[in-house]
């Protein structure tokens, strides 16, 4: 797919504001002569998470042909249409689609923005509409009612949350539920009447919360997630520990921060290899060398599972009588990463790795992460244009 212009950019900026995801499609001359166009994996991703359909499991062949309602959003019109979605017999049998009537409503190369709604698609030409110019002047238009429609489900659970958190931070100075690291992530969760559990999933109806001390320079957790074992050298976090780790006390850890930059203190580092798709953690000590290793997919789904939509919420934190007070003050307010930019962060040091592992006295071995963590003024390098709400 060619760059955006700044048209489309600017579309996609405002629809992602109001809160609307999307995948994108990009028909060739060819395609709207022979009405097909490539199903691509950000596309059919986009289907499958939101249960309309899964190419993995359609088998090839017209007669397994799926058809899905669809509609052509122009500015003032709404034209209805079909989804074709299918694999041909021919090659691997590539997933295609096609909208009926779509060639007298786009161009060659065109940037085709694709929502969902009730189970439908709906197409919308971002290289023809001028969004911002419309919803000024366009009061009657269908599109602005669909956005205005669309933005109010997309924001109605983010709104509910934010006034729970308003009346939490009302409250004042809050004594901290736990101590360490986490003391300000169970508290929050707890006044919200969360469940303190290992669940991965998103915290509070869909979105996750990431709270943190509002300490310059503090790095933001974007994600845990182990290597994968049956790749690398090393089969465990133990493993790790044995080779790498220190005695602090009562405990024999490693507890410490990587980057493609420069080794560390341990003389660990990572390394990106892209022509494999992998994220290398490597040793200074040449009869170790690489030793864990992640597939860069398996990071991408990570991220764009953990944050379809983040609140990341800022506290001022003080000991008062030997015990740490949380004062909520702000909430930024991210949707959809940009994926495409996470290993290019990983390359430039902007995203980062923390190692947490450690094995107490009584044997046992513990780790927290892998975490991959990001620098705190470099969120708007991963998603697009956040809210900010101070509280």
């Amino acid at each position: 797919m060619r760059a955006f212009n700044e048209l489309e950019e600017n579309n996609i900026k405002l629809l992602t504001r109001e809160g609307i995801e999307m995948a994108f499609i990009m028909p060739t001359a060819t395609g709207l002569e022979k009405s097909i166009m490539d199903a691509t994996t950000p596309f059919r991703l986009f289907l499958y998470q939101r249960g309309i359909h899964d190419y993995e499991t359609q088998k090839q062949g017209t007669e397994h042909k799926q058809i899905i309602r669809s509609h052509i959003v122009r500015d003032y019109e709404v034209i209805s249409s079909q989804a074709s979605l299918y694999r041909p017999v021919t090659k691997k049998g590539d997933p295609r689609i096609w909208f009926t009537g779509l060639k007298n409503h786009a161009n060659p190369n065109d940037i085709l923005g694709i929502f969902a709604s009730g189970g439908e698609l709906y197409v919308l030409n971002l290289t023809q509409s001028n969004i911002a110019h419309l919803m000024q002047v366009g009061e009657n238009s269908p599109l602005v009612q669909l956005i205005r429609d669309m933005s109010r489900d997309a924001n109605a659970i983010s709104q509910e949350l934010l006034g729970r958190i308003q009346e939490i931070a009302a409250r004042g100075r809050i004594p901290a539920i736990g101590t360490g690291d986490t003391a300000i992530g169970r508290t929050l969760e707890t006044l919200l009447g969360i469940a303190i559990n290992s669940n991965k999933a998103p915290d509070y109806k869909g979105i996750e919360l990431k709270s943190y001390r509002d300490k310059r320079g503090n790095r933001k957790t974007l994600f845990a997630k182990v290597p994968n074992w049956e790749l690398s050298k090393f089969k465990s976090s133990a493993e790790i520990l044995d080779h790498f780790g220190y005695q602090r006390g009562e405990d024999f850890k490693l507890y410490c921060t990587l980057s493609t930059l420069r080794a560390n203190s341990q003389g660990l580092s990572l390394r990106l290899d892209e022509n494999d798709g992998r994220l290398v953690e490597r040793s200074e000590n040449v009869s170790i060398g690489d030793f864990a290793i992640w597939e860069l997919a398996a990071l991408h789904t990570e991220l764009k599972k953990k944050h379809k939509e983040t609140f990341w919420v800022a506290a001022e934190a003080k000991v008062i009588d030997g015990t740490e007070h949380f004062s909520f003050k702000k909430v930024e307010h991210t949707r959809s990463p940009i994926v495409s930019q996470f290993d290019l962060l990983l390359g430039q040091g902007i995203i980062t790795l923390d190692h947490l592992i450690k094995r107490r006295s009584n044997g046992r071995v513990s780790e927290k992460g892998p975490l991959f963590k990001i620098k705190p003024d470099k969120l708007d390098l991963l998603f697009p244009p956040s809210q900010i709400y101070l509280i």
